[in-house]
């Protein structure tokens, strides 16, 4: 069979009041800091802890996610702030049991509230309306997981031909 390697990267949209958060935090640490030059010194703690704190909630707020798919090995990055990058899995997909749409029937055991089957999920999505998302189901480390992911046409397609029998449209 061909040799092939598909890396799609995926962001996830920011809450809503990430950016409020954020400024808070920002004019809050400006205002003790401030506070700690002109009046007490007893100010520069709050001040420089809400810098560290808005440093840690920057980093771990911005997610992006990247899909890599070679051969038979899908690896799925967490890419925490831009700079720090995690491998949360690394599946084989001779395992793989069904990826569909997310309201296909193919997936209906394995739906949250209605589904008979209960598996460990992650969510790997960009929370975009316009994006539809998979649902695949696999095994890893002997134990059947449920992956929620943004698959690119050119992923699915090749999906498709590698499984046809396993891969839904």
């Amino acid at each position: 069979m061909y040799n092939y390697k598909i890396v799609e990267q995926v962001k996830r949209k920011p809450k809503a009041a990430t950016r409020l958060l954020r400024r808070t935090m920002l004019i809050f640490a400006v205002f003790f800091l401030l506070l700690g030059i002109m009046i007490s010194q007893g100010f520069m703690l709050p001040g420089f802890l809400l810098v560290a704190l808005y440093f840690f909630y920057d980093i771990f707020s911005q997610r992006e996610y990247e899909y890599t798919m070679e051969d038979q090995t899908l690896t799925i990055d967490v890419i925490l702030g831009r700079r720090y990058r995690k491998t949360a899995h690394v599946l084989d997909l001779n395992s793989m049991a069904v990826t569909a749409p997310s309201a296909h029937h193919a997936v209906d055991a394995y739906r949250k509230n209605t589904g008979s089957i209960k598996l460990p999920k992650y969510d790997y999505t960009s929370y975009e309306e316009d994006t539809p998302y998979y649902t695949m189901i696999i095994m890893e480390n002997s134990q059947k997981i449920k992956l929620l992911l943004d698959l690119s046409e050119d992923m699915l397609n090749t999906l498709k031909k590698r499984y046809p029998d396993k891969v839904y449209l």
